[in-house]
């Protein structure tokens, strides 16, 4: 080959790959090289240069000047190094020029193959640096081949893959059509660069509103968050940073020509464009639209919300198998409870009926005055026991002489009641170590007892967690249980201080490790 020609087909192959230029000649240079050492031999240092001027090849055998030889096909004694250049020091190269190669079938096939190899590597390199910074983008392709209901993208520089969960229900494409996508996810794996394209994720959507709405691209409305039934239905949350902008009005556009461009694109999937707010009770009721809300009720430390509705709007709020109330909690990231006005106000009559016999037992007194402490708002006798004088007195109907009296038996009972599960729990052979932590209350200690947690070390081998499944609707909060086990394990830090807060559960889980090394 002529030498011009060589960097012909350099620049050739490098502007066919989107390549540089010098990887194609670092790669002819290897692939002299290898041919090199077959014909003289793979035990020599052998190098090849390009000129990469002239096209010009140098074929070059290195040897090392040494002391000692240890390898005589890559080493050379000083002493004759210096008689072929005075200037020879050890650690220095001598170059031999070798005769250019005559490249036979077999020699000019495994130079292609070294070529091609490297050219590929190159190649896939530059895709992945290329779209490794283009996820959680849109991107357009041209459907190369579908194989097990999936597609293969050409996206112009690289391929993509959509697979069959990442599209639309009931949605079909052919060689050649054109699909637009979500970049998700970019991995460099040994065949290549994978590109992982979506038409299901939620940001699929999220990027087509900023596509098609200009305040959500110059960030005047934001979207808070989206869940999607994919090619069903879909609730998206935004607000404006300005309070003269209407940010569901922007997103639906002049007779809804912006959320129509998205509903086309997404196959006719209805789209919900909610309100978002800082309340989390506004909000779910926002996203529970169109369905009407009577009555929320929070429960912020499970993120539980039981929201009760007309008896009419029941089917409304719900939606076609749980569709609506699904993507409500999808959107808040809170469960949500639907009852009926009629399911909730049955249930409010038999807490108040349970409640209100539940005084008349343990405190001895008519259902006239039960009722009168349920609809004050105690639901326990040790908020009877425990409440100031005054306060019950200042009950309609109820004297000084009758709140004092019902604080007594209050207590009375309070006190007979731990002390029957004290002597339970000595039944059970929970240990006073367990008992003297902070935060555990007798009824908690039965239940540890009869779930065979009995000494310090049976508390401490818990997680937070699991803790919490044991005592049920005794359980405290995972801040609680956490801080429980903490001071369950205190003896294993010896002189220590436990740590306690945010680190709880990280120093919660290193000494249960080093606990069970130690057992074992």
């Amino acid at each position: 080959m002529a030498r011009i020609e060589l960097l012909q087909v350099a620049d050739a192959v490098a502007r066919e790959k989107g390549i540089e230029r010098e990887l194609v000649l670092e790669a002819m240079e290897q692939a002299i090289t290898h041919a090199g050492k077959r014909k003289y031999g793979q035990e020599h240092d052998i190098r090849t240069d390009i000129d990469r001027e002239t096209g010009e090849i140098k074929l070059m055998r290195y040897l090392e000047v040494a002391e000692e030889i240890e390898n005589e096909a890559t080493q050379i004694p000083i002493s004759e190094a210096q008689e072929r250049n005075p200037a020879a020091q050890v650690g220095d190269y001598l170059a031999d020029p070798l005769p250019p190669i005559d490249f036979g079938r077999i020699a000019a096939q495994t130079a292609k193959q070294v070529i091609v190899q490297k050219v590929r590597e190159a190649e896939r390199a530059r895709q992945y640096e290329e779209y490794k910074d283009r996820v959680q983008e849109i991107a357009n392709g041209l459907v190369k081949r579908t194989e097990y209901g999936g597609l293969t993208v050409d996206l112009g520089r690289a391929e993509a893959v959509i697979r069959r969960e990442d599209l639309l229900p009931r949605e079909s494409f052919r060689n050649g059509d054109r699909v637009r996508a979500y970049i998700y996810d970019v991995r460099r794996e040994p065949r290549g660069p994978q590109i992982f394209m979506s038409r299901t994720h939620p940001n699929f959507m999220s990027k087509l509103f900023a596509q098609e709405v200009p305040e959500i691209y110059d960030s005047i409305i934001e979207i808070d968050a989206v869940a999607r039934d994919p090619g069903s239905r879909a609730k998206i949350a935004v607000h404006s940073n300005d309070s003269s902008i209407d940010p569901v009005g922007a997103c639906v556009g002049m007779r809804g020509s912006r959320v129509q461009a998205v509903v086309g694109e997404l196959q006719g999937e209805k789209i919900d464009i909610i309100q978002w707010s800082p309340d989390p009770a506004a909000f779910i009721v926002n996203a529970l639209a169109p369905a009407e809300v009577t009555k929320v009720v929070l429960d912020e430390e499970s993120k539980r919300i039981e929201v009760v509705v007309p008896d009419e709007q029941l089917s409304l709020a719900i939606g076609r198998r749980g569709q609506n109330v699904r993507l409500a909690s999808n959107l808040t990231g809170w469960d949500i409870d639907i009852l009926t006005e009629a399911e909730e106000s049955e249930r409010r009559q038999e807490e108040f009926h349970s409640r209100s016999e539940m005084f008349m037992e343990a405190l001895d007194v008519d259902d006239v005055i039960a009722h009168l402490l349920v609809t004050e708002g105690f639901s326990t006798v040790d908020e009877v026991a425990y409440a100031p004088i005054d306060e019950l007195a200042a009950i309609e109907g109820f004297e000084e002489e009758l709140a004092s009296e019902l604080a007594t038996r209050a207590a009375a009972h309070v006190e007979a009641t731990n002390r029957a599960l004290n002597e339970r729990r000595l039944e059970l052979g929970v240990s006073d170590e367990v008992a003297a932590i902070e935060g555990l209350d007798p009824a908690i200690l039965v239940a540890l007892g009869e779930n065979e947690i009995k000494t310090l070390d049976d508390l401490g081998d818990l997680a937070g967690d699991e803790l919490i499944e044991i005592l049920g609707d005794l359980a405290p909060s995972i801040e609680e249980a956490n801080a429980v086990i903490m001071m369950a394990r205190a003896h294993w830090f010896g002189d220590e201080e436990p740590v306690d807060g945010a680190e709880a559960d990280e120093a919660a889980e290193a000494a249960a490790e080093e606990h069970e090394r130690a057992n074992v």
